[in-house]
Parts: C-alpha cells; sequence; structure tokens
C-alpha cells in the first residue's frame, strides 16, 4: 500500500501487484505499454496518457512526472514511513549527516568553504582530482562547517574524513 500526494494537494491510496491496481480501494483497468525505462504510454477508460518520469528521489520519496505534459509532482509513503507515523517516529532526524567522507582516492584542488560556514544542500564544497578528471564535492545536507580536516594539496585515500558538520 502507498500513499501518494500529487502536487501537495491530492492523496491517493494506491495498492498494487502483478495482476490488479486499485487506487483509494477502487480497481482500476489500464493498458500499460513501457517505451523506455522512464516513460509508457497508457489506455485508461479509451483515453489516451503518455507519461514520463522527469525526476526520481528515492531517498526522499518524491517524483516529478509528465503526463500529457502537465507536470506533476508526488510524494510518496509506502508501509513503512506510516507505520513509523503510527509509532510518532516520523519527523526525527535519524539520518543527519554528520561528515563528507572522500569518494574515491584523490588530490584536494581547492576548498571553497571555512569553518562555521552555513551551507545548503547541492553547495559546491571543495574540488576533489581524481584520475586527471576535477570532481564538485558538494554538501549532502544542510549544516555548519564543523571543521575541515583538509586543505589544498592534500593527497586523499578513499573513505577519509574531509569536512565534519555540527
Amino acid at each position: 500500500m502507498y500513499q501518494i500526494k500529487v502536487n501537495d494537494k491530492y492523496n491517493f491510496d494506491i495498492t498494487a501487484d502483478d495482476k490488479q491496481l486499485k487506487v483509494n480501494n477502487e480497481m482500476v483497468e489500464l493498458d500499460r505499454l513501457a517505451l523506455n525505462s522512464n516513460s509508457a504510454h497508457v489506455l485508461f477508460k479509451n483515453k489516451s496518457y503518455n507519461i514520463e518520469v522527469v525526476e526520481l528521489n528515492k531517498e526522499e520519496k518524491t517524483a516529478v512526472i509528465k503526463v500529457n505534459n502537465n507536470i506533476y509532482t508526488l510524494t510518496i509513503k509506502d508501509q513503512f514511513d506510516q507505520l513509523l507515523k503510527q509509532l510518532g517516529m516520523d519527523n526525527l532526524s535519524v539520518n543527519k549527516i554528520q561528515q563528507i567522507k572522500a569518494p574515491m582516492p584523490g588530490l584536494v584542488l581547492s576548498v571553497l568553504v571555512t569553518e562555521g560556514t552555513e551551507v545548503k544542500k547541492g553547495d559546491n564544497l571543495l574540488v576533489l582530482e581524481a584520475m586527471k578528471m576535477e570532481n564538485m564535492i558538494k554538501s549532502p545536507t544542510d549544516g555548519v562547517i564543523k571543521k575541515i580536516e583538509i586543505k589544498q594539496g592534500d593527497k586523499v585515500e578513499k573513505n577519509e574524513i574531509l569536512i565534519s558538520f555540527h
């Protein structure tokens, strides 16, 4: 069972398996033809729909889809999210990121932040050269830089701590 919220407005309970699809406890019959891994053509009640997954974030359980050139934002909750909500554990920041580790061995070309800097998710933190390619390391979370463990010119190994957050 999935609870899907569309455009922060409309809620749907969806149950699906190989044989049937139920939306808000009503059987839904449709013809579906996958065009590729991100799009499909669907016939529903004699109407044709072209559906494309524009963006899928499995970690945040969100998706942006395009249906006949109209964009829809989806928020998806599965049975585990619903159970956590029932237990009152749905808004705990269990996965707060404390540090960034080197994704591969390389050379620190530049550090773009300083200790105490407030950063947002996606902000550029440092440039790491690995295998003759420059890799921009971005912040995976909102936070404040607690400690920078490296400096420009340092050689780092895979999984070496680069930056710590408060």
